[in-house]
C-alpha cells in the first residue's frame, strides 16, 4: 500500500471549501476528474455508508469514519458495488479494504489548505497522481467563484420510501413540518403533484401579521425518486429520495436567493427538513 498526498491552497474560507466539496451538485462537478458522472449517496453522518457510484451503477461503498465539519472528512473504503449492489468482499478487495481517504482543511490570512492523502495500491497510483490534482484544480475554482449555483439540505429518516414520500407531498402533512421555526406556521397547502402541476404552501408568522406563498410549477417527477419544480420566481429546486440501509436520505438541492445570506438560506431550509423529520418519526 502506497499513501498519497496532495496539497492546494484556495483563496476562500474554509467553510465555502466544505460545501464546495460536499454539496452534491458541487461534489459531481470536481469528481469528473475520476469519471465523469459520478455521484455520492450518503447522509454524509459520521458513522454512516457511503456509496460512491458510476453513471453505470458501479462503484465503490465506505464508511465516513470521521465527519468534523469545515475540518475534515475520512472515508475507510470497504469493497465494490456492482448494479448498484455491494459485493461481498473477495480476495481482490481484500488488498484494500480499510483504506482510507482523508480530507483536511486549515484556514489561515483568509487562504484555506486543502490537503487530500489517500491510500493506494500500487496498480492504482498512476490513476490518482494524475487525477487528484485535476481535481483540487476543480474544488478551487468551485470555492473561488464569487457565485454560489447551489445549496444542499439533507436529512436520513427510518421510514420507508413509500411514507416519506406521501408525508412529503400531502398537503395534510405538508402543514404540519413546512416552517423553519416554531413561531412559524404553514396554515395552508395545495398540491397538484404532476408535471405542469402546481403548489400554494402559506407560510405565516403566529405572533406578527406577516405571511407569504410559497408557490411553484413541477418540471419532472418520478415516483419515490426525484421531483424538479420551479419556485415562481423561476429558481430550480430537485428533491431526490434514496434508500440506503434501511433508511431514506432525503435530499434538496436549490438555487439561492439574493436577498438573504448564503448561511441564513441553508438553515432555514435545514430547518425545514429537520422539521419533517420530527413530523415523519
Amino acid at each position: 500500500m502506497k499513501k498519497l498526498a496532495f496539497t492546494i491552497s484556495i483563496k476562500a474560507p474554509k467553510e465555502k471549501v466544505w460545501y464546495s466539496l460536499w454539496d452534491d451538485e458541487n461534489y459531481e462537478n470536481w469528481t469528473t476528474a475520476f469519471c465523469e458522472g459520478s455521484y455520492a449517496i450518503s447522509s454524509w453522518e459520521e458513522g454512516s455508508k457511503i456509496h460512491f457510484l458510476s453513471p453505470s451503477g458501479g462503484g465503490m461503498y465506505s464508511k465516513i469514519s470521521e465527519n468534523k465539519p469545515f475540518e475534515s472528512m475520512v472515508f475507510a473504503h470497504i469493497g465494490n458495488i456492482d448494479n448498484l449492489k455491494e459485493l461481498p468482499l473477495d480476495d481482490e478487495t481484500k488488498q484494500w479494504t480499510g483504506c482510507e481517504e482523508r480530507y483536511t482543511l486549515t484556514e489561515k490570512n483568509e487562504i484555506t489548505t486543502l490537503t487530500v492523502s489517500v491510500d493506494a495500491l500500487e496498480q492504482y497510483s498512476a490513476f490518482f497522481e494524475g487525477s487528484f490534482p485535476k481535481a483540487l484544480e476543480n474544488i478551487k475554482a468551485i470555492a473561488e467563484n464569487p457565485t454560489v449555483k447551489s445549496i444542499t439540505v439533507r436529512t436520513a429518516i427510518e421510514a420507508t420510501v413509500e411514507q416519506v414520500w406521501h408525508f412529503f407531498t400531502q398537503p395534510e402533512h405538508i402543514t404540519k413540518w413546512n416552517f423553519a421555526s416554531d413561531d412559524w406556521h404553514c396554515p395552508a397547502a395545495k398540491n397538484n403533484l404532476q408535471v405542469g402541476g402546481t403548489f400554494n404552501y402559506t407560510m405565516a408568522s403566529k405572533d406578527e401579521p406577516v405571511a407569504f406563498d410559497f408557490e411553484g410549477t413541477y418540471e419532472a417527477i418520478e415516483t419515490h425518486k426525484k421531483i424538479v419544480y420551479k419556485i415562481a420566481d423561476g429558481r430550480k429546486v430537485v428533491v431526490k429520495f434514496d434508500v440506503l440501509d434501511d433508511k431514506v436520505i432525503l435530499t434538496e438541492i436549490f438555487e439561492p436567493e439574493n436577498v438573504h445570506s448564503i448561511a441564513l438560506q441553508r438553515d432555514g431550509w435545514q430547518a425545514i427538513l429537520d422539521n419533517f423529520k420530527k413530523h415523519i418519526n
